[in-house]
């Protein structure tokens, strides 16, 4: 039997969970999602910075918040269209309505209609990254 992994302190007060995904106190705006992006170890974190400037750039007037630990973003501050969420050996982009985005981003999900981009330390793929997010924000949002 696997012990379970357990919290890691990280400095100035943040606490890596598994993964080593930052605990963030639930926010909305830029800042809880500077937070979150601060907090995250190694070439992870340069992963999350070219995520979420792909993000701002692609999608003008993009809303962020931070909930469940997990960075997302959306339209109207209320509904959202993608996140991320550290791993151990990725940054998982989560596209809500991932199925419907053509081509569709490589990793299934047991939820129905979600689809994941796993970005590794080779870095993001910029452009398939924008053209999905481009579909994406043409969909409807999912409540969180």
């Amino acid at each position: 039997m696997a012990e379970k992994e357990t919290a890691k302190p990280k400095a100035e007060g943040v606490v890596l969970l598994s993964g080593d995904n930052p605990q963030i106190a639930k926010g909305f705006g830029d800042e809880p999602v500077a937070a979150y992006i601060a907090a995250v170890p190694g070439w992870k974190q340069e992963v999350a910075r070219a995520i979420d400037a792909a993000i701002v750039r692609t999608v003008p007037g993009v809303k962020k918040a931070v909930k469940w630990n997990t960075p997302l973003y959306g339209l109207d501050g209320e509904t959202w269209f993608t996140s991320m969420h550290c791993f151990k050996s990725y940054v998982r982009v989560t596209f809500f309505k991932g199925t419907e985005l053509d081509p569709m981003p490589p990793k299934t999900s047991k939820v129905a209609g979600v689809r994941y981009y796993d970005v590794t330390e080779a870095g993001l793929d910029e452009k398939q990254f924008a053209a999905w997010l481009e579909q994406a924000v043409l969909l409807p949002g999912e409540k969180m």
